[in-house]
């Protein structure tokens, strides 16, 4: 597991694609758990071990996470993703060439709980919430007629960048859900950036983490 950051309070990771954050029906090793060994290991701890989970990243999403070792820290670094102080920004790799480099993506969108699937709706629909992020265009290769963009999010909505860019008319390479190219690929989709307040000393931190630049990713090349 690569950590990018430890002190007494926080502990920021990598997670890899198709680890769930934490566990699930299929009892796959998750994040949470692997974490909480590492801390056990790394100072001999007896017991449980105490980690709050204070995010998520959907399974087959790859980049930062960070976890809270007390729960003070837990609680404070809560409050920061309530309101919006917790920072989190992605790499996607997509179809197509963008007409505009930067632009905004404002919708609204429903959430399937049924087929857990998330849909662009109207407003008017019940129980539709508002979706908001910022993109930009960092390179498109022309050959493959892939595009990276940078998205920086308004809102932490429920498949949000996944929904948000297939509506657009550019989904995301490999997303089995949302997309229409690179079926049976990983999803090019990494959370490579993320800002808080640090929960003790109120510093602000920035973490990045890069996909490597293999398969899909070599368009960071």
């Amino acid at each position: 597991m690569k950590v990018l950051f430890e002190d007494n309070h926080i502990i920021a990771v990598e997670k890899e694609p198709n680890v769930p954050s934490q566990a699930d029906k299929t009892q796959d090793v998750d994040m949470l758990t692997m974490v909480k060994q590492y801390i056990k290991e790394k100072y001999n701890k007896p017991g449980n071990v105490y980690l709050g989970l204070v995010h998520r990243l959907d399974r087959p999403v790859g980049g930062i996470m960070i976890f809270a070792k007390t729960s003070k820290a837990a609680s404070r670094l809560s409050n920061q993703v309530r309101e919006k102080v917790f920072k989190k920004k992605y790499l996607a790799v997509v179809d197509g060439k963008f007409e505009n480099k930067k632009g905004t993506l404002e919708d609204y969108l429903y959430k399937d709980e049924r087929n857990n699937i998330s849909k662009v709706v109207n407003k008017q629909k019940k129980n539709a919430k508002l979706a908001k992020l910022d993109y930009e265009v960092l390179k498109y290769n022309e050959v493959k007629d892939l595009s990276l963009v940078k998205v920086n999010l308004h809102t932490g909505r429920h498949h949000q960048i996944r929904v948000q860019l297939a509506n657009f008319g550019h989904s995301i390479f490999g997303d089995q859900k949302y997309g229409t190219r690179g079926k049976g690929k990983q999803i090019a989709l990494w959370a490579y950036e993320l800002t808080i307040l640090h929960p003790v000393t109120k510093e602000e931190m920035t973490f990045k983490d890069l996909p490597e630049p293999v398969g899909t990713w070599c368009i960071l090349k």
